[in-house]
């Protein structure tokens, strides 16, 4: 057996592998050890997947969003619905039922924090409503799917 001390010290990245055991409950494995990706390993830890952004709108335009995570698995459009309504459409059915979570707030814009809500419809959409347009400035938003 190697002494672990030995090994050089490294920052990990997302797609690095990481040892462990995989353990089961019924039968006898042959080979338990596994290499497992630390994005994986983290994920399976915090029990969800994340979109987190930063939402500017202004005039009649959709939000564009400044993206700081996205392990959701799916690709998000920002469209302007209605007068201070928007929608953030997957490009795949990832907002489970009942497990999907939003928080946000319209960040330096002048109305208060609990001036914007949100809808889960579908599996592909979350809507955003922020009672008017040009609200929404630097609006932080975070969309949790659990597992």
């Amino acid at each position: 057996m190697a002494i672990i001390s030995a090994y050089p010290v490294g920052t990990p990245a997302a797609g690095d592998y990481l040892v462990g055991s995989d353990i089961t409950t019924a039968g006898t494995q042959i080979n338990p050890t596994k290499n497992f990706v630390l994005s994986d390993v983290v994920t399976t830890g915090l029990g969800y997947t994340a979109y987190t952004a930063l939402l500017t709108q202004t005039g009649v335009n959709p939000p564009v969003a400044t993206i700081l995570k996205n392990d959701i698995g799916a690709t998000i459009t920002w469209t302007r619905t209605a007068f201070g309504e928007f929608t953030a459409t997957a490009s795949s059915a990832v907002f489970t039922a009942a497990k999907t979570i939003v928080f946000l707030n319209n960040g330096s814009g002048a109305l208060n924090n609990n001036s914007v809500g949100w809808s889960n419809p579908s599996t592909t959409t979350v809507f955003i409503d922020a009672l008017q347009d040009g609200f929404l400035t630097n609006a932080s938003i975070e969309i949790r799917i659990y597992t």
